[in-house]
């Protein structure tokens, strides 16, 4: 009885101390310049209502750490001589990871009076500070929360003004009514390929999106009036920046879902050393579910997909990352070989649908002096797509009936350079070339003639080149003036466009703003 008792007073105890104690993690992250991406040593960093207050101020490479912050939603404020003080709110600390933050902050034309920006107002206002008009900035967090989005930023703006999406099945959207086709994605600075599972070729959209949120931070998307440096898109664009990984402890995450089971891993190479390496791996958890023998339906979709970062930084020649996805995707659906069951002719049909989607590319960054980087790319990319289909005769053998396969690959190499003259002008300009390979083939079984037939048979390439430059002036703390021209051309035959682009953008206060934009845009 004595043991008994000994053992609960043991364990109430050891539950109450568990309670008592606050759990705590570190948040991390590195201040620059948003125009010139120099970093800012002595920026001022605080937990807004902590108490005792829990602060510092960034290195003299920019950097800080805050440790012992409670978990929860917490909001960091960032304050530096000669710069709009902003205030990051919904920052969420959980006790299983770092949170690690790159927060860019606006030198303050007036320095006289400092400026929060509010949650709303920094939603509504994008990364990219030459995006004037129609844009705006998406958080991770946001493809966690809206109703439906399942981590798919592209479902998750279907919750915006203006966009819908056209298919439920199909996480292509419609800005504006155009077409889905008119979407541009971007990772990196770099145009990429549709980044989801089950695409068809020239779409935007897909049934699951290749890019898991263990990989993605906090990326602009745009509905209109572009910005000179996007071309060859009508509809919208999709800027997405990747995370880097923790570069002071590994960290090992495993998050499963109703989509898929995703893996992560993230840590530094060395101590000491500021790059970091980041892996995602997901795999279908339907399809883990069907090799377990449970029966969820005739057709089985299966899909995978690796996404990773590699950052690199050096002393004194720049910033190397080393980035890119992958993407296998495909649904079968096979007869069954019985013939009794063939009530209809479509039953002894074996089918097979696959989509294969991917890039790989290496990101230079250099400063250039005080106010100017440059940023340089190499990027490949490729995407197959293709359907099979095959008929069981009368001895249970498949014959060839259809097939379609279509092979498209891509050469990106970009330069873009940034310039900050002064707290009110900036300029960007830059060049993109573009090498396109394309396979094409299409075969099928002639009834009537009992033969195997070449509808399409196509294989060559071809190639562009993009020029660009915009200027950004801020007339004053409340009005903004971007202006600038893109140019396109088909190197194979010299046929060009040349678009010019202007916005313009009115601040009332915080919460309400007037803009303008003008675009001739051609894709």
């Amino acid at each position: 009885m004595t043991k008994i008792s000994l053992t609960a007073l043991f364990s109430l105890f050891i539950t109450i101390n568990l309670i008592g104690q606050t759990l705590t993690q570190t948040i991390r992250g590195h201040v620059v310049d948003k125009v010139s991406q120099t970093s800012l040593p002595g920026a001022t960093v605080v937990i807004v209502g902590s108490d005792p207050l829990i602060g510092t101020t960034t290195d003299l490479d920019g950097y800080f750490k805050l440790a012992n912050v409670p978990v929860g939603n917490v909001s960091l404020q960032i304050s530096f001589v000669g710069y709009k003080e902003i205030t990051i709110s919904n920052i969420i600390v959980n006790s299983g990871k770092e949170v690690i933050l790159n927060i860019p902050i606006e030198e303050d034309i007036t320095q006289m009076e400092e400026i929060v920006i509010t949650p709303d107002v920094e939603k509504n206002k994008p990364l990219n500070d030459m995006a004037v008009v129609s844009a705006r900035t998406f958080s991770v967090e946001e493809t966690r929360k809206f109703a439906a989005s399942v981590n798919d930023p592209a479902r998750m703006v279907s919750s915006y003004a203006g966009v819908v999406t056209p298919d439920d099945g199909n996480n292509a959207i419609s800005i504006r009514g155009n077409s889905p086709y008119g979407l541009l994605w971007r990772m990196e600075g770099v145009d990429i390929p549709n980044p989801n599972h089950f695409s068809n070729v020239g779409t935007s959209g897909g049934g699951v999106s290749i890019l898991s949120s263990q990989l993605l931070t906090n990326s602009d998307f745009m509905t209109g009036a572009f910005p000179a440096e996007y071309g060859n898109a009508l509809a919208g664009v999709f800027d997405l920046n990747l995370r880097k990984g923790n570069n002071e402890k590994r960290e090992n995450t495993v998050q499963a879902s109703f989509l898929g089971t995703d893996v992560a891993v993230e840590g530094p190479f060395r101590k000491g050393y500021r790059g970091s390496y980041l892996v995602n791996y997901r795999y279908s958890t339907l399809s883990i579910i069907s090799k377990l023998g449970v029966n969820i339906g005739d057709a089985v979709t299966n899909f995978q997909d690796l996404s990773f970062h590699i950052y690199l930084p050096t002393n004194k020649l720049g910033n190397f990352s080393l980035f890119g996805f992958g993407g296998l995707s495909d649904q079968k659906q096979d007869a069954e070989k019985d013939s009794t069951k063939w009530s209809e002719e479509y039953l002894r049909y074996n089918s097979k649908y696959f989509s294969n989607t991917g890039a790989a590319g290496i990101k230079h960054q250099m400063n250039a002096g005080e106010n100017t980087y440059i940023q340089s790319s190499v990027v490949l990319s490729s995407n197959d797509n293709g359907f099979d289909v095959t008929k069981l005769d009368d001895l249970y053998v498949s014959q060839f009936e259809y097939r379609r396969k279509y092979v498209n690959k891509k050469l990106t190499l970009s330069s873009v350079l940034n310039h900050k003259f002064n707290a009110k002008n900036s300029l960007r300009s830059g060049v993109y070339y573009n090498q396109y390979f394309y396979n094409l083939s299409l075969r099928e079984f002639n009834k009537e003639k009992k033969q195997i037939e070449e509808q399409l048979n196509a294989n060559s390439s071809a190639s562009t080149i993009q020029l660009f430059a915009q200027w950004n002036h801020r007339i004053s703390d409340k009005m903004t003036l971007n202006a600038g021209m893109h140019y396109l051309q088909l190197l194979d035959n010299n046929s060009h466009s040349l678009e010019p682009r202007a916005s313009l953008k009115y601040a009332f206060d915080d919460k309400q703003s007037l803009s303008f934009g003008y675009e001739i845009g051609r894709a």
